[in-house]
């Protein structure tokens, strides 16, 4: 029998600082989180490619 994940869920993280810089493409990264646990939006420091530093990544949708 395979254990079920239960109150983890799959969210999208999406670069704040990107959209203000007009570069083109997008910063985003896929992860899970504890709802339970967590049940308002993240904000997590990431790394950004495109601007090549350390930005806020806020969690969409």
């Amino acid at each position: 029998m395979a254990k079920s994940k239960g109150n983890r869920i799959q969210v999208i993280l999406e670069c704040t600082e990107h959209k203000a810089s007009g570069k083109p493409g997008t910063s985003r990264y896929i992860t899970t989180k504890n709802k339970k646990n967590t049940p308002d939006r993240m904000e997590i420091k990431k790394f950004n490619p495109i601007l090549k530093k350390m930005t806020v990544h806020k969690e969409i949708k």
